[in-house]
């Protein structure tokens, strides 16, 4: 059987590269998306054109219940995923915090953490050996924004995946004995859609000179470094953060 991957948001950007480079690994790909279904079935549907098993299923994960729901849908529809990939992550305009409202933190909190804190506590349900399950391998993406804070665009952003970083070293102790490995990816600017999201579309050119490698990394490129992660060639990692950034 192969190997069940569950990726959040995994309808563009760093999530759309690490399914279809999933898919050269031999996993099945379970793609959730909370609202570019067109996007997320394309990849699919290119999936199992090439031979893949490939699978879209819609969840808002900054909602509990649904994403238990999702959890219970891929166990009866796929199979136990052995691989979770916490990439699902919103982003708003670049502001000051003084100019930051309350409804702004709730969503980009309730999506960039507590998502991700349920995404990984229904995957561990399932991969624990304590659980009688097979054991597995969680990647968080993070964000260089963790280290540099990202004044005047968007602290709060940057303070989510602080949080996460603090998740990924904290929970990779609790279940290190449970045959789980948990670590992180800190991508820097990388060349995708987060930055018009956020306001600045050329944002990747306007910090280019700030990196040493004078240039934007490419999604790939995060994939590539996540998809290792999950593998056995990293076997004795765990509660490691990696930067990926270009050297800054």
């Amino acid at each position: 059987m192969k190997k069940v991957i569950l990726i959040t948001g995994g309808s563009d950007g760093i999530g759309a590269s690490t399914a279809y480079l999933a898919f050269q690994k031999d996993y099945t790909v379970c793609i959730n998306y909370r609202q570019n279904q067109v996007s997320a079935n394309k990849i699919v549907t290119e999936i199992k054109n090439r031979g893949g098993r490939a699978f879209a299923f819609q969840a808002d994960i900054s909602n509990e219940q649904q994403v238990e729901e999702l959890f219970k849908t891929i166990d009866s529809q796929v199979g136990t995923i052995s691989a979770l990939v916490n990439n699902a992550g919103i982003i708003e305009p670049q502001q000051k915090l003084v100019d930051i409202t309350t409804e702004r933190l709730q969503k980009v909190f309730a999506t960039n953490i507590f998502g991700s804190f349920f995404c990984a506590r229904e995957a561990i349900k399932r991969m624990s050996n304590k659980n009688n399950g097979h054991g597995g391998s969680i990647v968080n993406i993070s964000s260089m924004a963790s280290k540099y804070g990202s004044p005047f665009e968007y602290i709060d952003y940057a303070s989510t995946k602080g949080a996460i970083d603090t998740l990924t070293i904290v929970l990779s102790k609790e279940v290190a004995e449970e045959n789980i490995r948990v670590n992180a990816v800190r991508p820097g600017i990388i060349d995708t859609g987060i930055h018009s999201k956020a306001g600045e579309a050329n944002r990747v050119d306007r910090m280019k000179e700030q990196i040493p490698m004078k240039r934007g990394g490419h999604p790939d490129e995060i994939a590539k470094t996540i998809l290792w992660l999950l593998s056995d060639e990293a076997s004795y990692i765990t509660g490691t953060i990696i930067d990926v950034s270009g050297g800054r």
